[in-house]
This record gives structure tokens, C-alpha cells and sequence, in this order.
């Protein structure tokens, strides 16, 4: 007797086994980006003719900065250069001529004129002060020359009162030179305030009468053969003397001193 053969049934397909649906043609774009395509025609190697004016003007501006930045990097180089000759001209100067600043001071100051006792209400009310004041120049430079111009001016203070002027006399001071040289200032119905008529009668009677001078005097400076410009000394001294007199003395004496290039 024959077998019998029963069908075999197949299991159902599960979802591993089922193919995958084929991938589209095209990604779905991102949300908010856009894909523009442009024909190859329309690509333009020059601006349009309606741009065409817009676009020459950048290209003139993008040539003027160049050309600006170009001759500001060449100014800037050349300013360099300048002041590094400067710098190396300024030292050998230096250690050829050892250049020194002249050294200024005081060495007497007599005084008439200044009646400070007067028994008149109207003549005390106005004194006309002389000063003779004879200062000591020394020039310490070895090769270097003075030249004082005229022009020149010499003042007495008492506090802010200006008491008389002056001026040097013009004269050349040639180099490892000490010259003493003298001035007499005058001054003409100056008035003094009370306070300050008062402080200087306490002040003789203290035998220190503080006094400032002032002097400014144009000069140039010889190197050599050659002559510098105009150049001005300033030398202000706080002197004190013990009276007001012809044979005052001096008793303190402070100088400092500096020039004004230009």
C-alpha cells in the first residue's frame, strides 16, 4: 500500500525576511532649505550690464585703498630710517663733544633804593629799587662755545612784586670758560602792598630777606663752526640777603637753570 504524502505547509514570511522597498531617486530636502539651480547659460564671467557701473566703482575704491595703504607703509618705513639715523647721529655727537649744561649762580647783589622806613605816607607808598647782581657763568664743555645774544632779560622778585629788570650784556663764552658777568636792574614807582612792606621790614629785622631772580637769555651754541639756533637759557635763583643795602650779603642761595629748545 502506498504512502501518502501529506502537503508541507510553508511558515508564514516574518518581517525580516520581507525586502526592503528600493530607496527614492532624491533625499528629501531639510525643512527650510532650498536647492536653486541655475542654467549654465545664465552664469555670467562679467557683471551684467545693469551692474556693470556698481562694479567699476568697487574696483576704483579697492584701488585707492591699495594704493593708500601702499603709500602709508612706504611713509612709515622711511620715518623708521629717519629716526634710527637720528638716534645713531645723536650718539656719536654725544661721544665726540660730551656736551654738558652750563653751570649758573650768584655770587653778589647789592641794593639801593629800597626806603622802607620813610616816615611820608605818599613817598613809602612807592619805591624805586636798583639791584647790581653779578652772576658767575661756567662753561665746562671742551668743545663747545657760547654765544649770548641780545635781547636778554634779568628780574627781581620780592614774593609776586616785581622789584627792577634788566638785562646781560651780549658777549661770547668760548669753551672750559668762567665768566662773571653783572647787571644792574631798575625798577620805578613800584608799589608794594602792605602786607608785603610789613613782611619785609620783619625780614631785614632777620637779617634773610628772601628774593627770587629770574633770567632768560637767548643764546647759540658753537660746535665747532657750526652755530645752532636760537636757543634760551633759563636760570631762576632763590637768594636771600641779610639787608637792603649796598654791602648786603648773601646768606642762601639756590639756582636751578634749563633751556628752551625751540
Amino acid at each position: 500500500m502506498a504512502d501518502r504524502v501529506h502537503p508541507h505547509t510553508s511558515p508564514p514570511a516574518s518581517a525580516e525576511s520581507q525586502p526592503a522597498p528600493p530607496p527614492s531617486e532624491k533625499p528629501a530636502s531639510p525643512t527650510g532649505t532650498y536647492v536653486i539651480q541655475i542654467p549654465k547659460d545664465q552664469v555670467y564671467r562679467v557683471p551684467p550690464p545693469e551692474n556693470a557701473r556698481r562694479y567699476a566703482n568697487y574696483n576704483r575704491r579697492k584701488t585707492r585703498r591699495c594704493g593708500f595703504c601702499c603709500c602709508l607703509c612706504w611713509l612709515i618705513g622711511l620715518l623708521f630710517i629717519f629716526l634710527i639715523l637720528l638716534g645713531i647721529a645723536a650718539g656719536v655727537f654725544y661721544l665726540v663733544f660730551r656736551p654738558k649744561a652750563p653751570n649758573y649762580s650768584i655770587q653778589t647783589v647789592s641794593v639801593k633804593g629800597m626806603n622802607l622806613t620813610s616816615p611820608s605816607p605818599s613817598s613809602a607808598a612807592a619805591i624805586s629799587p636798583e639791584f647790581d647782581v653779578a652772576v658767575r657763568a661756567n662753561n665746562g664743555n671742551d668743545k663747545i662755545g657760547i654765544y649770548y645774544l641780545k635781547g636778554s632779560s634779568v628780574e627781581m622778585f620780592y614774593r609776586d612784586s616785581r622789584l627792577c629788570g634788566g638785562a646781560l650784556p651780549a658777549f661770547y663764552q668760548a669753551s672750559n670758560n668762567v665768566t662773571v658777568f653783572k647787571a644792574v636792574l631798575k625798577g620805578d614807582g613800584v608799589e608794594l602792598a602792605g602786607s608785603d612792606r610789613t613782611a619785609l621790614v620783619n625780614a631785614v629785622a632777620k637779617r634773610s630777606v628772601p628774593l627770587t631772580m629770574k633770567l632768560r637769555a637767548p643764546v647759540k651754541i658753537k660746535v665747532g663752526s657750526v652755530k645752532t639756533w636760537k636757543i634760551t637759557v633759563k636760570v631762576d635763583c632763590d637768594v636771600a640777603v641779610d639787608q637792603l643795602t649796598a654791602k648786603s650779603k648773601i646768606v642762601h642761595k639756590d639756582c636751578s637753570y634749563g633751556l628752551d629748545l625751540w
